[in-house]
């Protein structure tokens, strides 16, 4: 079971951080150079219907294989193994994202102009860094360490 629900997780980390990748270094650079939100919001409409789900599917399976790695979910936050230190960053770097959402989604999208365009780059950028590392964690995590 732990191999159906890891290829899930890696599937699902590829379309969110394949997502972010595209959107930052191609979609992005080309919305700020022609200051048009719509460049942005017409990828971010379509992405959203794939990439919400799969990151819905990362959440859910990334708490499953946490708890296959440490059942203890009290010591997730321990940092008393690698495992722990590898769960606690992940889930650290979840709520940094989750924060970023949040506020680009109620405090940033609706005031979407090309005056504040560089803010919603802002928060593409850090997203999409934030995803990177996601994998890089993910990876540690599975490989027993760099």
């Amino acid at each position: 079971m732990f191999t159906y629900i890891l290829l899930l997780h890696v599937l699902a980390a590829t379309i969110w951080t394949g997502g972010h990748l595209v959107l930052s270094t191609t979609v992005l650079p080309r919305a700020l150079r022609a200051r048009d939100p719509e460049i942005l919001l017409d990828f971010e409409g379509g992405f959203e219907k794939i990439g919400m789900p799969a990151l819905l599917v990362q959440i859910v399976s990334g708490l499953w294989l946490a708890y296959g790695f440490l059942p203890d979910v009290g010591a997730w936050f321990g940092f008393g193994s690698f495992a722990a230190v590898m769960i606690a960053l992940k889930l650290g770097v979840l709520a940094l994202t989750a924060g970023l959402a949040v506020n680009a989604r109620f405090r940033v999208v609706p005031e979407l102009s090309p005056e504040t365009l560089p803010l919603m780059a802002a928060h593409v950028y850090a997203v999409t860094v934030l995803s990177v590392v996601f994998v890089i964690l993910g990876v540690g995590l599975n490989a027993g360490g760099y």
